[in-house]
Protein backbone atom coordinates (compact mmCIF):
# COMPACT_ATOMS: atom_id res chain seq x y z
CA UNK A 1 0.00 0.00 0.00
CA UNK A 2 1.13 3.34 -1.04
CA UNK A 3 1.11 6.54 1.84
CA UNK A 4 -1.21 8.08 -0.63
CA UNK A 5 -3.64 5.57 -0.22
CA UNK A 6 -3.87 6.23 3.81
CA UNK A 7 -6.24 8.92 3.68
CA UNK A 8 -4.68 10.74 7.06
CA UNK A 9 -1.22 10.99 4.77
CA UNK A 10 -3.00 12.10 1.87
CA UNK A 11 -4.85 15.08 3.32
CA UNK A 12 -1.40 15.85 5.24
CA UNK A 13 0.45 15.95 2.54
CA UNK A 14 -1.66 18.37 0.55
CA UNK A 15 -2.70 20.95 3.04
CA UNK A 16 1.71 21.13 4.15
CA UNK A 17 2.49 21.36 0.87
CA UNK A 18 -0.12 24.12 -0.16
CA UNK A 19 1.25 26.05 3.09
CA UNK A 20 4.92 25.74 1.57
CA UNK A 21 6.66 28.88 1.28
CA UNK A 22 7.60 30.55 -2.27
CA UNK A 23 11.10 28.94 -2.71
CA UNK A 24 9.89 25.51 -2.24
CA UNK A 25 7.60 25.71 -5.41
CA UNK A 26 10.81 27.91 -7.44
CA UNK A 27 13.21 24.68 -6.48
CA UNK A 28 10.69 22.39 -8.03
CA UNK A 29 9.64 24.04 -11.13
CA UNK A 30 13.56 24.85 -11.56
CA UNK A 31 13.83 21.05 -11.22
CA UNK A 32 10.59 20.30 -14.21
CA UNK A 33 12.37 22.45 -16.64
CA UNK A 34 15.24 21.13 -16.21
CA UNK A 35 14.06 18.13 -16.34
CA UNK A 36 12.16 18.77 -20.00
CA UNK A 37 15.87 19.22 -21.64
CA UNK A 38 16.30 15.40 -21.22
CA UNK A 39 12.79 14.53 -22.30
CA UNK A 40 11.73 13.55 -26.06
CA UNK A 41 10.35 16.84 -27.48
CA UNK A 42 7.97 15.19 -29.61
CA UNK A 43 6.49 12.65 -26.95
CA UNK A 44 6.23 15.94 -24.94
CA UNK A 45 4.48 18.31 -28.06
CA UNK A 46 2.27 15.11 -29.10
CA UNK A 47 0.66 14.68 -25.65
CA UNK A 48 0.40 18.36 -25.45
CA UNK A 49 -1.71 18.52 -28.35
CA UNK A 50 -3.34 15.66 -27.74
CA UNK A 51 -5.03 16.79 -24.08
CA UNK A 52 -5.23 20.59 -25.55
CA UNK A 53 -6.58 20.78 -28.58
CA UNK A 54 -7.48 24.72 -29.27
CA UNK A 55 -4.76 26.12 -31.26
CA UNK A 56 -6.44 29.29 -31.44
CA UNK A 57 -6.50 32.53 -28.84
CA UNK A 58 -9.95 32.86 -27.15
CA UNK A 59 -11.08 34.94 -24.36
CA UNK A 60 -11.32 34.23 -20.99
CA UNK A 61 -15.03 33.87 -20.05
CA UNK A 62 -16.69 35.38 -16.92
CA UNK A 63 -16.36 31.55 -15.08
CA UNK A 64 -12.83 32.21 -15.08
CA UNK A 65 -11.27 32.02 -11.61
CA UNK A 66 -8.23 33.86 -10.85
CA UNK A 67 -5.32 31.80 -9.20
CA UNK A 68 -6.05 33.91 -5.57
CA UNK A 69 -9.35 33.16 -5.62
CA UNK A 70 -9.26 29.36 -6.28
CA UNK A 71 -11.03 27.67 -3.29
CA UNK A 72 -12.71 24.30 -2.70
CA UNK A 73 -15.80 24.10 -3.56
CA UNK A 74 -16.52 20.25 -4.15
CA UNK A 75 -14.52 17.43 -4.50
CA UNK A 76 -11.18 17.69 -2.31
CA UNK A 77 -9.35 15.43 -4.83
CA UNK A 78 -10.10 17.43 -7.53
CA UNK A 79 -9.20 21.08 -5.50
CA UNK A 80 -5.68 19.46 -4.64
CA UNK A 81 -4.80 18.21 -7.86
CA UNK A 82 -5.42 21.90 -9.45
CA UNK A 83 -3.92 23.76 -6.64
CA UNK A 84 -0.59 21.90 -6.58
CA UNK A 85 -0.11 22.92 -10.08
CA UNK A 86 -1.60 26.97 -9.64
CA UNK A 87 1.19 27.69 -7.19
CA UNK A 88 3.11 28.33 -10.15
CA UNK A 89 1.37 31.05 -11.77
CA UNK A 90 0.88 34.06 -10.56
CA UNK A 91 -2.10 35.23 -8.68
CA UNK A 92 -4.15 37.52 -11.76
CA UNK A 93 -3.57 34.39 -13.58
CA UNK A 94 -6.95 32.72 -14.32
CA UNK A 95 -8.37 29.14 -15.62
CA UNK A 96 -11.73 27.69 -16.11
CA UNK A 97 -12.11 24.34 -14.49
CA UNK A 98 -15.05 21.61 -14.25
CA UNK A 99 -14.75 19.17 -11.40
CA UNK A 100 -17.04 16.13 -11.32
CA UNK A 101 -17.84 13.02 -13.79
CA UNK A 102 -19.82 15.34 -16.41
CA UNK A 103 -18.66 15.19 -19.63
CA UNK A 104 -20.59 17.87 -21.14
CA UNK A 105 -18.87 20.27 -23.29
CA UNK A 106 -18.24 24.39 -22.78
CA UNK A 107 -18.57 26.96 -25.05
CA UNK A 108 -15.31 27.96 -23.91
CA UNK A 109 -12.55 26.28 -23.14
CA UNK A 110 -12.23 24.40 -19.78
CA UNK A 111 -10.10 21.79 -17.66
CA UNK A 112 -11.86 18.95 -17.57
CA UNK A 113 -11.04 15.26 -15.86
CA UNK A 114 -12.83 13.48 -18.94
CA UNK A 115 -14.45 14.27 -22.18
CA UNK A 116 -16.42 12.23 -25.08
CA UNK A 117 -13.84 10.41 -27.35
CA UNK A 118 -15.98 11.42 -30.55
CA UNK A 119 -17.45 14.98 -31.98
CA UNK A 120 -16.25 18.09 -31.49
CA UNK A 121 -14.59 18.23 -28.35
CA UNK A 122 -11.51 20.60 -28.26
CA UNK A 123 -12.82 23.25 -25.37
CA UNK A 124 -13.08 20.10 -22.80
CA UNK A 125 -8.69 20.22 -22.27
CA UNK A 126 -7.63 17.45 -20.37
CA UNK A 127 -6.18 17.98 -17.15
CA UNK A 128 -4.85 15.06 -14.40
CA UNK A 129 -7.38 15.27 -11.89
CA UNK A 130 -8.96 12.93 -9.29
CA UNK A 131 -5.83 10.80 -9.75
CA UNK A 132 -5.44 9.33 -6.44
CA UNK A 133 -8.71 7.43 -6.99
CA UNK A 134 -7.70 7.19 -10.88
CA UNK A 135 -4.38 6.43 -11.48
CA UNK A 136 -3.63 3.40 -9.61
CA UNK A 137 -1.09 0.45 -10.21
CA UNK A 138 -0.83 -2.82 -9.42
CA UNK A 139 2.43 -5.18 -9.05
CA UNK A 140 1.31 -8.19 -10.37
CA UNK A 141 3.32 -11.06 -9.39
CA UNK A 142 0.96 -13.50 -11.11
CA UNK A 143 1.20 -15.22 -14.36
CA UNK A 144 -1.71 -15.35 -16.75
CA UNK A 145 -1.30 -18.74 -17.31
CA UNK A 146 -1.19 -19.47 -13.48
CA UNK A 147 -4.65 -17.35 -13.18
CA UNK A 148 -8.36 -18.40 -12.96
CA UNK A 149 -10.03 -18.96 -16.09
CA UNK A 150 -12.43 -16.73 -15.68
CA UNK A 151 -13.65 -13.10 -15.69
CA UNK A 152 -13.82 -11.05 -12.78
CA UNK A 153 -15.56 -7.39 -12.17
CA UNK A 154 -16.73 -5.86 -8.85
CA UNK A 155 -18.37 -2.36 -9.22
CA UNK A 156 -21.57 0.01 -8.33
CA UNK A 157 -23.56 -0.26 -11.11
CA UNK A 158 -26.20 2.82 -11.85
CA UNK A 159 -26.06 2.49 -15.56
CA UNK A 160 -27.48 0.17 -18.03
CA UNK A 161 -24.69 -1.52 -18.86
CA UNK A 162 -23.41 -2.58 -15.72
CA UNK A 163 -26.42 -3.29 -14.65
CA UNK A 164 -27.61 -5.84 -16.98
CA UNK A 165 -23.93 -7.40 -17.41
CA UNK A 166 -24.38 -7.87 -13.63
CA UNK A 167 -28.14 -9.64 -14.21
CA UNK A 168 -26.61 -11.33 -17.18
CA UNK A 169 -23.29 -12.68 -15.99
CA UNK A 170 -23.61 -13.13 -12.32
CA UNK A 171 -23.85 -16.39 -12.43
CA UNK A 172 -22.07 -17.63 -15.77
CA UNK A 173 -19.10 -20.31 -15.20
CA UNK A 174 -16.45 -18.16 -16.38
CA UNK A 175 -17.72 -14.99 -14.57
CA UNK A 176 -17.24 -13.61 -11.13
CA UNK A 177 -19.57 -10.64 -11.80
CA UNK A 178 -21.23 -8.81 -8.77
CA UNK A 179 -22.36 -5.17 -8.10
CA UNK A 180 -21.38 -4.06 -4.32
CA UNK A 181 -24.01 -1.09 -4.10
CA UNK A 182 -27.16 -2.83 -2.70
CA UNK A 183 -30.83 -2.99 -3.69
CA UNK A 184 -34.35 -2.85 -2.52
CA UNK A 185 -34.14 -6.53 -2.78
CA UNK A 186 -31.81 -9.23 -2.14
CA UNK A 187 -30.80 -10.12 -5.69
CA UNK A 188 -28.52 -12.56 -6.32
CA UNK A 189 -26.01 -10.42 -8.43
CA UNK A 190 -25.19 -8.46 -5.33
CA UNK A 191 -22.02 -9.60 -3.69
CA UNK A 192 -19.42 -8.82 -1.57
CA UNK A 193 -16.41 -6.59 -2.35
CA UNK A 194 -13.49 -7.62 -3.53
CA UNK A 195 -9.78 -6.19 -2.98
CA UNK A 196 -7.99 -5.59 -6.17
CA UNK A 197 -5.44 -8.29 -5.08
CA UNK A 198 -7.89 -10.66 -4.75
CA UNK A 199 -9.38 -9.82 -8.30
CA UNK A 200 -5.34 -10.30 -9.52
CA UNK A 201 -6.28 -14.02 -9.44
CA UNK A 202 -8.38 -13.98 -12.47
CA UNK A 203 -7.26 -14.42 -16.67
CA UNK A 204 -9.58 -11.32 -17.24
CA UNK A 205 -11.14 -7.97 -15.53
CA UNK A 206 -13.87 -6.31 -17.15
CA UNK A 207 -13.53 -2.44 -17.16
CA UNK A 208 -16.97 -1.11 -17.85
CA UNK A 209 -17.46 2.44 -18.37
CA UNK A 210 -19.83 4.70 -15.72
CA UNK A 211 -20.46 8.07 -15.16
CA UNK A 212 -17.13 8.53 -17.56
CA UNK A 213 -14.30 6.33 -17.92
CA UNK A 214 -14.02 2.87 -16.39
CA UNK A 215 -12.18 3.91 -12.70
CA UNK A 216 -10.64 0.15 -13.07
CA UNK A 217 -8.68 0.36 -16.55
CA UNK A 218 -5.47 1.57 -15.07
CA UNK A 219 -4.64 -0.69 -12.63
CA UNK A 220 -6.46 -3.51 -14.60
CA UNK A 221 -3.99 -2.63 -17.59
CA UNK A 222 -0.76 -2.46 -15.15
CA UNK A 223 -1.52 -6.05 -14.26
CA UNK A 224 -0.73 -9.12 -15.52
CA UNK A 225 -4.65 -9.69 -16.05
CA UNK A 226 -6.40 -9.07 -19.48
CA UNK A 227 -8.68 -6.46 -19.95
CA UNK A 228 -12.42 -6.75 -21.40
CA UNK A 229 -14.39 -4.02 -21.92
CA UNK A 230 -16.92 -2.44 -24.88
CA UNK A 231 -15.83 0.72 -27.08
CA UNK A 232 -14.54 3.37 -24.65
CA UNK A 233 -16.43 6.59 -25.14
CA UNK A 234 -14.63 8.52 -23.12
CA UNK A 235 -11.42 9.47 -22.61
CA UNK A 236 -9.13 10.75 -19.58
CA UNK A 237 -5.74 12.20 -18.98
CA UNK A 238 -4.69 8.26 -19.34
CA UNK A 239 -5.67 8.73 -23.54
CA UNK A 240 -7.97 6.27 -23.19
CA UNK A 241 -9.18 7.05 -27.15
CA UNK A 242 -5.66 6.25 -28.57
CA UNK A 243 -6.66 2.62 -26.93
CA UNK A 244 -6.50 -0.17 -29.98
CA UNK A 245 -9.05 -3.23 -29.54
CA UNK A 246 -7.02 -6.06 -29.54
CA UNK A 247 -3.52 -4.57 -29.32
CA UNK A 248 -4.13 -3.18 -25.73
CA UNK A 249 -7.94 -4.87 -24.31
CA UNK A 250 -10.19 -6.89 -25.99
CA UNK A 251 -13.15 -5.43 -26.80
CA UNK A 252 -16.84 -6.94 -26.77
CA UNK A 253 -20.06 -5.56 -27.78
CA UNK A 254 -21.96 -3.51 -25.96
CA UNK A 255 -24.65 -5.84 -24.56
CA UNK A 256 -21.55 -7.95 -24.29
CA UNK A 257 -23.01 -11.00 -26.35
CA UNK A 258 -19.79 -12.21 -27.41
CA UNK A 259 -18.19 -12.00 -24.31
CA UNK A 260 -18.38 -16.02 -23.65
CA UNK A 261 -16.71 -16.60 -27.19
CA UNK A 262 -13.63 -13.96 -26.47
CA UNK A 263 -13.35 -15.39 -22.69
CA UNK A 264 -12.81 -19.21 -24.13
CA UNK A 265 -10.56 -17.78 -27.48
CA UNK A 266 -7.79 -16.36 -24.78
CA UNK A 267 -7.68 -18.89 -22.67
CA UNK A 268 -7.08 -21.17 -25.88
CA UNK A 269 -4.22 -18.61 -26.50
CA UNK A 270 -2.38 -17.69 -23.93
CA UNK A 271 0.73 -16.15 -26.45
CA UNK A 272 -2.04 -13.44 -27.95
CA UNK A 273 -3.37 -12.61 -24.61
CA UNK A 274 0.28 -12.34 -23.00
CA UNK A 275 0.64 -9.57 -26.20
CA UNK A 276 -2.22 -7.86 -25.54
CA UNK A 277 -0.66 -7.46 -22.22
CA UNK A 278 2.53 -6.44 -22.85
CA UNK A 279 1.17 -3.73 -24.86
CA UNK A 280 -1.07 -2.60 -22.33
CA UNK A 281 2.08 -2.48 -20.00
CA UNK A 282 3.66 -0.40 -22.46
CA UNK A 283 0.97 2.27 -22.56
CA UNK A 284 0.64 2.11 -18.60
CA UNK A 285 4.38 3.01 -18.75
CA UNK A 286 3.83 6.36 -20.37
CA UNK A 287 2.22 7.62 -17.20
CA UNK A 288 4.51 6.04 -14.53
CA UNK A 289 6.87 8.79 -14.93
CA UNK A 290 6.24 11.17 -12.08
CA UNK A 291 8.42 13.80 -13.30
CA UNK A 292 7.33 13.56 -16.93
CA UNK A 293 3.26 13.80 -15.86
CA UNK A 294 4.37 16.96 -13.60
CA UNK A 295 5.94 18.76 -16.82
CA UNK A 296 2.90 18.33 -19.06
CA UNK A 297 0.29 19.46 -15.82
CA UNK A 298 2.02 22.33 -15.75
CA UNK A 299 2.44 22.71 -19.77
CA UNK A 300 -1.19 22.41 -19.98
CA UNK A 301 -1.76 25.28 -17.60
CA UNK A 302 0.76 27.52 -19.94
CA UNK A 303 -0.56 26.89 -22.76
CA UNK A 304 -3.94 27.58 -21.28
CA UNK A 305 -2.49 30.96 -20.23
CA UNK A 306 -0.69 31.89 -23.20
CA UNK A 307 -4.16 31.15 -25.41
CA UNK A 308 -5.91 33.47 -23.40
CA UNK A 309 -3.75 36.17 -23.72
CA UNK A 310 -2.27 35.97 -20.27
CA UNK A 311 1.22 36.96 -20.65
CA UNK A 312 4.10 36.57 -18.17
CA UNK A 313 2.11 33.96 -16.24
CA UNK A 314 4.44 31.92 -15.05
CA UNK A 315 5.80 32.60 -11.34
CA UNK A 316 9.21 32.27 -11.96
Amino acid sequence: MKLDDIKLFYYLRNFTRNAMPSFYFKNYFEKIKAYEVKCDPSEIQNRLNYYFKVTQSFNLPKEAVAVKNFKKTKSTTYFFDLKEFLHYFKPNVSFVYHFGDETHINSYPTLFKARPIAGENANSILFKLNKRRHFQWVNDSNKFSDKKNQLVWRGKAWHKLRTDFAKTYWNHPLCDIGQVNKLENNEPWVKGFLTIEEQLNYKFIFCPEGNDVATNLKWAMSSNSLCIMPKPNFETWFMEGTLKAGVHYVEVENDCADLEEKIKYYINNTTEAEQIIKNAHTHVKMFQDKKKEDLLCLKVLEKYAELSGQNNALRF
